[in-house]
């Protein structure tokens, strides 16, 4: 160990130069409003809304053109199994809105059944009437109510049922 030499004090200790924390935050700050942008903004344009008619009537400014789906109760149903198009009204009791579907319906789908159709209103809306609701795809409500059967004639006609969809 050397010893100071006499008649020569040492100097003081250094002073740590303090950074301001200020460029930290901000860049932090415009990093976390960067990716809110990028990921909200992504999530905006795919967004899809589920609305009853009634919702939708309210807020048809703010929603027309955007693909949503659309939840309520068939009605006036007419099914071509040739041409597999599908029209109905659907209605939550207070707006009916016309609806067109193309494609394979589930057996389940019958008036006065809850179903979600998925898709848009067709371009030629004019003013307040937002014309056809085109739908892309149609969801059928089932009913929530599991049966078991009980006697061996329901098992035989489940087992029918089965074999005769293979």
């Amino acid at each position: 160990m050397t010893q100071p030499e006499r008649g020569v004090t040492p100097l003081p200790q250094a002073k740590r130069r303090r950074r301001s924390p200020l460029p930290s935050i901000l860049g932090g700050g415009a990093l976390l409003g960067l990716a809110a942008f990028l990921a909200f903004g992504s999530l905006g344009q795919s967004l899809e809304y589920f609305k009853t008619p009634s919702e939708y009537q309210l807020e048809q400014s703010t929603l027309a053109g955007k693909p949503l789906r659309l939840g309520g109760l068939a009605q006036a149903a007419e099914y071509d199994p040739q041409t597999l198009n599908l029209s109905f009204q659907l209605t939550d009791g207070s707006v009916t809105y016309p609806v067109q579907y193309t494609g394979a319906v589930s057996d389940m789908f019958q008036e006065g059944q809850g179903v979600v159709v998925r898709g848009r209103f067709s371009e030629s809306a004019q003013g307040a009437d937002p014309g056809v609701f085109q739908a892309d795809e149609l969801i059928v409500k089932h009913s929530e109510e599991y049966k078991v059967p009980e006697t061996q004639a329901e098992i035989d006609q489940l087992r029918d049922l089965l074999e005769s969809a293979e």
